[in-house]
C-alpha cells in the first residue's frame, strides 16, 4: 500500500471516538490531539463543535495525508509537529486532551515505512522519519546494546538470545530489510 492508496481508503475511524464525544458532550473549547495520526479525533472533535483543536504528531506523513481535508477547518485546525514530552509547549488553557495510544496501524500499513514484519520493507522504523535508522542501529549497535532495546522496547524475554543471531548474521551480511531481521 503506497501513501497515495493510504489517503484514497479514507478517513481512518478511531474506535473510542463516540465514547468520547458522549462523554464530553457537548463539546466546545480548546483541544489537544496528541496523536493526531490521521486525524479521526481531531475532525471528530472539530465536527462536534470544538472551537479549535492542535493536532501534535512527530510522523510528517500524518501531516501530509491531512492536507487534503485540513483546509476545510481554517484557524480552528493547528498542526503541531511535535512529540509527548513537550506538549505543554504547544498549548495551554485547554479543555480537553485526547491520546490515541499504541500501535499505529497507519505506520504498519505502510512496508516502506518499515515497520511491519508481515510486509518486506527498508529496516527503517523510524516515526519522525529523521535520527538513525533500524538498520543504522542494527549495524552499528553491540550485542548488549540490541539486547536492551529488544528487551526494554520490544519486551523481548529472549532479547539476548535474539542480540547475539543478529550480530552473527550481520557479520555475514547487512541486514537492511524487515523480513530478514524477522527472520533472524
Amino acid at each position: 500500500m503506497t501513501q497515495d492508496q493510504t489517503a484514497a481508503n479514507g478517513p481512518h475511524i478511531p474506535v473510542l471516538l463516540r465514547p468520547l464525544l458522549a462523554a464530553v458532550a457537548p463539546v466546545s473549547g480548546r483541544w489537544l490531539d496528541g496523536t493526531f495520526g490521521a486525524g479521526g479525533y481531531t475532525r471528530g472533535l472539530l465536527e462536534a463543535g470544538a472551537e479549535q483543536v492542535t493536532g501534535v504528531d512527530r510522523d510528517p506523513l500524518a501531516f501530509e495525508l491531512a492536507k487534503p481535508w485540513a483546509g476545510e477547518y481554517g484557524d480552528r485546525l493547528i498542526l503541531q509537529p511535535g512529540v509527548f514530552s513537550r506538549m505543554d509547549e504547544y498549548a495551554q488553557d485547554l479543555d480537553g486532551v485526547v491520546l490515541d495510544l499504541g500501535v499505529s496501524s497507519m505506520q504498519l500499513d505502510l512496508a516502506e515505512r518499515g515497520f511491519s514484519f508481515m510486509k518486506d520493507g527498508p529496516l527503517d522504523m523510524r516515526m519522525s522519519q529523521s535520527g538513525p535508522s533500524a538498520a543504522d542501529l542494527i549495524a552499528e549497535l553491540d550485542e548488549a546494546q540490541i539486547a536492551d532495546i529488544l528487551f526494554h522496547y520490544g519486551e523481548e524475554r529472549a532479547s539476548r538470545r535474539i542480540a547475539k543471531a543478529i550480530v552473527k548474521e550481520r557479520a555475514i551480511e547487512p541486514i537492511t530489510t524487515t523480513l530478514r531481521l524477522a527472520g533472524i
